[in-house]
């Protein structure tokens, strides 16, 4: 079955700093989650992951989170530009619990060895011992 379509969308105030030539972001119902780009182009990237990864890390975490705004009761301050920003957190989750990581191992230097000269991929090696382990 289909997880259901968890879609959240957020009003983000843009703005050029001039002093140090960058869009800066915020979200004024997630206070804290902020970033900053080169450019436009950039600070929307960076908005979109900025606003993944504290709903995400909220959500992981047990923090509240507070329901956005809507777009039409948003007061947008001089030299700020409004930008409905969005996040499918059915997919990000998915995404979250498939991504690979980097995990640490120490094995003796002859089996290193050995295992090198036979050019043995040691991520699929462990990965298929961990899953006969578990019985997945």
């Amino acid at each position: 079955m289909a997880a259901k379509k968890d879609l959240r969308i957020y009003p983000a105030l843009f703005h050029f700093e001039e002093e140090d030539k960058l869009f800066c972001v915020e979200y004024p119902d997630l206070p804290g989650c902020v970033t900053v780009g080169e450019n436009m182009e950039i600070a929307l990237r960076r908005a979109k992951e900025a606003l993944e990864g504290f709903l995400y890390s909220s959500e992981q975490n047990g923090y509240p989170v507070a329901p956005p705004t809507p777009l039409e009761k948003m007061s947008v301050p001089a030299e700020h530009i409004l930008v409905p920003v969005s996040v499918r957190m059915d997919i990000l989750r998915e995404e979250m619990a498939n991504r690979s990581i980097t995990k640490n191992v120490t094995i003796p230097a002859w089996l290193n060895k050995m295992a090198m000269e036979h050019k043995i991929n040691f991520s699929s090696t462990l990965q298929e011992a961990l899953r006969e382990r578990l019985g997945v």
